[in-house]
């Protein structure tokens, strides 16, 4: 791809763009100090980067309703052997994407790794969708959930408005849009206290679940495997909900270039985090069943409130503080580092010129993170968001698949890259199968939703020929596209990466 011009004065072409000797160009009268250059720099430390995995892993499921796992194992003793497994593979495709990341040290995460692979055309559909839908439809799910659970003790007798919960909602996105658009090190801080909020609001669950089993409160677990026998098509959904409350597992890599020492803070980060995640997962399901039985849970919209209700008396109106920090420590971390994503989309050409630039004086890219504003808005305020997301579940499966299964390819086709980090190749192999598995299960469950969300990700295509390949657009379309670069540049006071990429 050709690379942006780098940064500095006023162009002909109307663009603020580079020099030399690595001076910028003074917007509004305001220097940048000590003249630094306008890069993303390594903020990410080892402890970061285990938040920023943590912190967007665990939301708000956990604590709301595990009951997808139960529904379709039929047993409690299945139901904590799929938590269990679950864990296991997504750390295997975690540990993929650690070698993955140290191999190619450029952030994007999914993108950058089929982009490698296997070319534009497929890098850019799995980015337009993230763009126009995902992150967006994601964003809005979890932040929802943060509405209605930080509200929750102000509404303890009464049903809380609908109204109330978007306004509130609208409100915490936009804290972390603009959280995350004014400080990469502040971002990363509060994903560090909310990471231990979320680490403490599970042992606030596990801890009373223990004292509950030292007590000998195991009834729910004699006869574990007893039940309603789960169906064929019961347990391959039940791994589908455990896989989809561990995933977040591979948004590191959406900030490789800004991660300290990446060739080994990336797989240890990836260790730590996925046991932590793992073991907290599985203790917190046991400890739910040492109070309420597999049917109550199944009852229950909220498991850890009922459970805190039984166990903590007055101090359970805790819990749905707890639950809406975990929500917003999610929105945080997703947001943090799906923008890098569109910011290396866009420094490849495939995404609008204005979100590979940097802010002169924040050093974070303020463009890539505005962006899902607008987008995550419409979305809060439309139809439904669930929906959406059951439309495209199976892309993000699918796009996961293909980057792993392109480490196998690599591993063939380019034996002398570096690889700081390597996996044996049955952990990939079985990872990938995984990921395609869940994907083929989704067209046979629900073909509709799938069928929907496969024609959403071909409109890809169709746009890939028109705003990449296409190269004879109208001037009228050209200078109108530079004068709102040009204008959005002044007005947000961005200018491209100074120095040019070499990785």
């Amino acid at each position: 791809m050709v690379r942006k011009p780098v940064v500095s004065t006023i162009s002909s072409g109307g663009y603020l763009q580079g020099n030399v000797n690595g001076k910028l160009p003074s917007l509004g009268g305001k220097e940048p100090p000590g003249q630094e250059k306008v890069v993303l720099k390594k903020k990410i430390t080892l402890l970061r980067g285990i938040s920023i995995i943590i912190g967007t892993i665990i939301g708000a499921g956990i604590f709301i309703s595990p009951k997808g796992v139960l529904q379709n194992t039929g047993s409690v003793g299945m139901s904590l052997i799929i938590w269990t497994v679950c864990g296991v593979l997504s750390l295997f495709g975690a540990l993929s994407y650690a070698e993955l990341g140290t191999s190619i040290k450029k952030s994007g995460g999914h993108y950058t790794y089929i982009l490698e692979v296997f070319g534009p055309l497929p890098a850019f559909v799995r980015v337009w969708v993230e763009l126009l839908i995902i992150r967006p439809a994601a964003t809005a799910v979890i932040s929802l959930a943060f509405g209605r659970y930080i509200l929750e003790p102000f509404f303890i007798q009464c049903e809380i408005p609908e109204l109330a919960i978007k306004l509130i909602t609208a409100v915490g996105i936009t804290v972390v849009m603009v959280l995350n658009s004014m400080s990469v090190s502040w971002s990363a801080r509060i994903q560090i206290f909310l990471t231990f909020c979320k680490l403490t609001a599970i042992l606030i669950i596990i801890v009373p679940g223990v004292m509950q089993l030292i007590k000998g409160k195991t009834q729910h677990f004699q006869d574990a495997f007893s039940g309603r026998d789960a169906s064929i098509m019961g347990l391959p959904l039940a791994f589908y909900y455990g896989m989809y409350a561990y995933a977040g597992w591979f948004y590191l890599n959406f900030v490789t270039e800004e991660v300290e020492n990446p060739e080994k803070t990336i797989p240890l980060a990836i260790c730590i985090s996925m046991a932590i995640v793992t073991t907290g997962y599985v203790l917190t399901n046991v400890a739910y069943f040492t109070t309420i039985s597999a049917e109550e849970l199944l009852l229950s919209n909220a498991v850890a409130v009922t459970f805190s209700e039984r166990l903590l008396g007055n101090f359970s109106l805790a819990v749905p503080i707890f639950v809406a920090l975990s929500c917003f420590g999610s929105m945080n971390g997703g947001v943090f580092a799906v923008s890098r994503l569109f910011y290396v989309a866009s420094r490849e050409g495939h995404l609008p010129e204005i979100l590979s630039m940097i802010h002169v004086r924040k050093h974070t890219p303020l463009p890539a993170v505005i962006v899902l504003h607008p987008l995550t808005m419409i979305m809060l305020f439309s139809g439904d968001l669930y929906s959406l997301l059951n439309f495209l579940s199976f892309a993000r499966w699918l796009f996961i698949g293909l980057a792993v299964a392109g480490l196998i390819y690599l591993r063939y086709k380019r034996p002398e890259m570096h690889r700081p980090f390597k996996v044996p190749l049955f952990i990939p192999a079985l990872f990938s199968f995984t990921c395609l598995f869940m994907v083929a299960l989704s067209l046979y469950s629900d073909p509709f939703s799938t069928g929907i969300g496969f024609i959403i990700t071909l409109t890809g295509v169709p746009a890939y020929y028109l705003f990449i390949i296409w190269d004879k657009k109208p001037k009228w379309f050209r200078r109108m596209s530079d004068r709102i670069t040009r204008t959005l540049q002044i007005i947000l006071e961005v200018v491209p990466e100074e120095d040019c990429h070499k990785l």
